[in-house]
């Protein structure tokens, strides 16, 4: 027959490969985890949980763009010549308080 040639050891991958284009097509249809070419599961993403990332992940970025918007105000505070932290402490400092008056 014809057992001894490279044309059996070719229908032999074809027939294997097949098989396994055929395992993995049943398995997509049904929802089932599919098989890489090692034997290890690929796992369909959840819906519900890729919306749930989302969702989450949209939440964090407005969060992080309110941040560097404060974060800018919060700059441009500090780095004005004319804000002298230091003087309106002092100035505090050395005004009497209302509680110190009364007693």
């Amino acid at each position: 027959m014809f057992h001894d040639g490279p044309g059996f050891i070719a229908g032999i991958v074809l027939i294997c490969t097949m098989g396994w284009v055929f395992n993995n097509w049943i398995r997509a249809r049904h929802g089932y985890p599919l098989e890489d070419e090692w034997g290890g599961k690929t796992v369909k993403p959840d819906q519900a949980e890729t919306l749930r990332l989302q969702t989450e992940n949209k939440a964090l970025h407005d969060r992080l763009d309110t941040m560097q918007d404060r974060l800018v105000v919060l700059e441009k505070i500090v780095t004005d010549r004319s804000y002298s932290l230091a003087s309106e402490i002092e100035a505090l400092r050395e005004t009497p308080s209302l509680s110190k008056e009364r007693v």
